[in-house]
């Protein structure tokens, strides 16, 4: 079983630090591009998505100017032990309304109802949820009541309603991450590693699956509205 606990505050650094540690060891479930580790790129990503949720974890209470909740599973027998999260973000002007922006579970705990137990607990406080993932996790989410309204990019956006909230939903500007000081230093890494022509392969290859995801979630979007 899990145990549950809500942040609306910055939760703890031992929460935090592990937080961040399942972000980076399920990177290809939390990336919209679902990057896989063996892509060059996949570290540059792992530092820049766990950087994004470090940002919205410090934007807690309302430091940063927009709404941001949490919702942190333990173990019952381990209760030291995080075992999943939802980071989501409340919906100005609509406080039935909100939308799930990262979220994972511990390998070790998959199929135990981690994944569920959270996404419940976020739609029993906004019950007018909004999230987006991979044409092949449409399935999982529709069981737990969602619905496909459309597409975004390479995920399938769904919702607890047939359309999203009128509201609007403050989110923070992370493109800056993905041109920082510390980006470039790991693609310099990396490029002196791997050579130029192995970095540029992995940059293909990274647009190419997205443009093969976006094309696949329009798709199959398509085919559900018919």
């Amino acid at each position: 079983m899990n145990a549950l606990t809500h942040f609306n505050t910055p939760p703890g650094e031992a929460i935090n630090s592990q937080i961040l540690q399942l972000v980076v060891d399920h990177l290809t479930d939390i990336s919209a591009m679902e990057i896989a580790p063996s892509n060059l790129l996949y570290s540059i990503y792992q530092y820049a998505i766990g950087f994004e949720v470090h940002l919205y974890l410090e934007a807690l209470g309302g430091a940063k100017g927009i709404a941001v909740e949490l919702i942190v599973a333990t173990d019952e027998h381990d209760p030291d032990t995080v075992t999943g999260f939802a980071l989501y973000l409340p919906v100005k002007d609509d406080p039935h309304a909100c939308g799930i922006a990262y979220m994972a579970e511990r390998a070790s705990h998959r199929h135990l109802g981690v994944l569920q137990t959270l996404v419940n607990d976020v739609v029993r406080r906004y019950p007018h949820t909004e999230l987006t993932c991979g044409v092949s996790k449409v399935g999982a989410f529709e069981a737990m009541g969602f619905q496909v309204i459309g597409s975004r990019g390479p995920q399938v956006l769904m919702n607890t309603f047939d359309h999203s909230t009128d509201g609007l939903m403050g989110v923070l500007d992370v493109a800056p991450i993905y041109s920082s000081t510390e980006v470039r230093q790991i693609h310099t890494y990396l490029l002196q590693r791997n050579g130029k022509k192995a970095m540029l392969d992995a940059e293909k290859k990274r647009d190419r699956q997205l443009d093969q995801l976006t094309a696949k979630a329009k798709a199959f979007v398509a085919e559900r509205q018919g």
